[in-house]
Order: structure tokens, then C-alpha cells, then sequence
């Protein structure tokens, strides 16, 4: 390990063991609720974001989409709360909290990823497309008990595909 103190390992241990923690709940939940899936997909256009020039471990950011059902209506908005932990040249290890805030309630969700893009913010034009997934861990409204997954596609740098996937409690 080059460059790396013992603090940096530390932050690094502890957000492996929240991301396994995380992805290891996920599982459990998909296990327990096999045949019981509710599934929306949502498209979500950027409105805002404080994305810094340069991702520093430690500097949170927030990233806002406006989100749209499949006909093209606005159903709510999706807030992200991202805190890098390690930051390379080759992207940055990310811990993550969502909430989207739907007109029928709020889902939220939280991981941990290895962001593949450098640790500068993605430029406006030829970003990559990359994916990651979220555990839900909870709701509000209709979605009170909610659990499941959440994926969230990134086809460019201002629009994502989310694709949720939650299991029902009453079934």
C-alpha cells in the first residue's frame, strides 16, 4: 500500500464492512421475499448537484433528479448523499444514502461503491455509463416497510434509470 496512512485504512475497513453489511441485507431480504416483487422503473433528469472540482475522501457532495414515471409524468424527486472515503486517479470509493420522495411516499436506501470514474467530477460529454445498487431500508405511505433493492443506471452524466425492486410485507 502506497500512500495510504493508517487513518485512510481504517475509513477504508469500516466502509468495506458497511458496504458487506449492506449488500449481505440486500440478499437476505431478496431471500426471504422471493415470489413477492413490486417493480417501478423511473427515469430521473439532474437538477442539481454540488459535486466538487476534485473529489477529496472526507467532502461530502449531494446529487438532485427530477424523476418521471414510463408515460413521461413526474412522480418525485431522488436525493443522494454521497461521502468518498479513498480517492484515486481511478475513482473513488463511495458511501451513499437515497431518498426518493414519490408523490405516494418516500423510499430510502443506502450503499457503498467503487465509483469508476476519475477523481475529478465526469466531464459534461463522453462519460462512462456505469451502475451501482442500493439496499432499501425503508419508506413512508404506500411503501411503509419497504424493502428490496434499488439500481440505479447511469447512461450519462445528467440522467440515471432506476430500477426498484421492492418485496411486499403483507405477502
Amino acid at each position: 500500500m502506497t500512500d495510504m496512512d493508517r487513518r485512510s485504512i481504517l475509513q477504508l475497513t469500516s466502509a468495506a464492512a458497511i458496504g458487506g453489511g449492506l449488500v449481505l441485507g440486500a440478499g437476505g431480504a431478496a431471500h426471504a421475499a422471493r415470489g413477492a416483487v413490486r417493480r417501478l422503473v423511473l427515469t430521473g433528469r439532474r437538477t442539481g448537484a454540488n459535486i466538487p472540482d476534485v473529489l477529496t475522501a472526507g467532502a461530502p457532495y449531494f446529487v438532485r433528479y427530477d424523476l418521471s414515471d414510463a408515460q413521461g409524468r413526474s412522480v418525485g424527486t431522488e436525493n443522494a448523499h454521497c461521502l468518498p472515503v479513498a480517492v484515486g486517479l481511478d475513482g473513488s470509493f463511495v458511501m451513499a444514502t437515497l431518498v426518493l420522495s414519490l408523490d405516494d411516499g418516500m423510499i430510502t436506501a443506502a450503499t457503498a461503491f467503487q465509483r469508476p470514474l476519475p477523481a475529478v467530477t465526469e466531464p459534461p460529454v463522453g462519460a462512462r455509463q456505469w451502475s451501482h445498487v442500493f439496499a432499501v431500508t425503508g419508506g413512508t405511505g404506500t411503501y411503509v416497510g419497504a424493502a428490496g433493492s434499488l439500481t440505479i443506471e447511469h447512461p450519462s452524466r445528467d440522467e440515471d434509470v432506476l430500477t426498484i425492486d421492492l418485496t411486499d410485507p403483507s405477502l
